[in-house]
């Protein structure tokens, strides 16, 4: 674990308005360790989730971006359900890697772009075409290493069935036109949306 130290005030530099709406999702936290108990991934994080949250209160947000705890967050939801204090654990951990990938942080390059290239696939046709996924985001790495590092996993799931080469089996179903209508609604004034009777 990282042995860093969470109790010091933030200065003026690390403090940003970008962590207020998360730090207001998690200020009644009472630092019990319940996430960090709870997390299957903890061992992995270079923080625990509970001194991530301290963080996020104390607002120091160049210590939370550097950081990969969030990025390993598998959105499994078990913090969240144990939660004493009913915390939305999961969806404050999802708008750290939001503001990560807003911030297009160095550090969180290749996970914000295995998460884009994913999207525009999905996009594009509708369901996961691994193949022109992968290669889109080996592409975008500009790393003549990224393709062997998942070579082993790769031939792994050809072997199994899992990966369609060529054009697939399975018939195109385009989502543009419903990615856009989530763009125009995220865009709307919540007062607006409510307005127009949606509820």
């Amino acid at each position: 674990m990282n042995p860093q130290s969470v109790t010091t005030l933030p200065t003026a530099e690390e403090s940003s308005e970008s962590l207020d709406p998360i730090r207001a999702m998690v200020s009644a936290c009472i630092q019990c360790g319940t996430c960090t108990g709870s997390c299957p991934n903890a061992l992995e994080m270079d923080l625990t989730p509970r001194k991530m949250w301290r963080l996020v209160i104390l607002g120091r947000l160049s210590a939370v971006m550097e950081s990969k705890t969030f990025i390993l967050c598998s959105d499994c939801y078990t913090c969240t359900l144990r939660c004493p204090r009913g915390l939305p654990l999961t969806e404050a951990m999802e708008a750290l890697k939001g503001i990560a990938f807003a911030r297009k942080e160095a550090r969180h390059r290749g996970s914000r772009l295995f998460y884009e290239k994913f999207m525009e696939t999905v996009r594009r046709h509708g369901r996961i075409r691994e193949m022109e996924f992968m290669t889109r985001y080996f592409i975008a790495m500009k790393s003549p290493v990224a393709p062997f590092r998942f070579a082993p996993l790769g031939l792994k799931l050809m072997g199994k069935g899992k990966v369609e080469l060529g054009g697939g089996k399975s018939g195109d179903t385009p989502l543009g036109a419903l990615f856009e209508k989530v763009a125009d609604l995220e865009r709307t004034p919540a007062a607006t949306f409510r307005k127009e009777g949606h509820q």
